[in-house]
């Protein structure tokens, strides 16, 4: 089944997923609709967040993407209105011009993957386009 996620500086070496955290935990949401999913990034830019982009990915490489990376996901049924949080964390592990900052590192707990992992799954995706 294919899904829809949303990705920010989409085919870069510096592309990042969009996760929410929910009870301590970090989750992908999968969208079964392009609609579902286009409407969360409006609103999300709504809210000062980067452009992102819509992807068609299937769910099974997403899920096996958020095992490798510590992340759980969570699939948005269609027509169902997801709607971002109006608080957004503090600390992000992603930052649009690649670089990070004190304010935006990584927590200590958070999973790393090596870049032969990093590359596998990237080429995973870039089969699916």
């Amino acid at each position: 089944m294919v899904v829809y996620v949303l990705l920010f500086n989409a085919r870069t070496d510096n592309e990042g997923i969009h996760t929410l955290k929910i009870d301590h935990e970090d989750v992908v949401l999968m969208f079964e609709t392009e609609d579902d999913a286009t409407r969360f990034a409006l609103m999300l830019e709504a809210q000062d967040f980067p452009e992102a982009t819509v992807e068609a990915i299937a769910q099974s490489d997403i899920e096996e993407f958020c095992q490798a990376a510590g992340y759980h996901c969570k699939v948005v049924p269609e027509g169902a209105l997801a709607i971002p949080p109006e608080q957004v964390v503090e600390q992000i592990s992603w930052s649009p011009d690649g670089l990070s900052s004190p304010a935006q590192t990584e927590p200590d707990h958070a999973p790393s993957l090596s870049d032969t992992d990093l590359d596998r799954l990237r080429q995973q995706f870039e089969k699916l386009l």
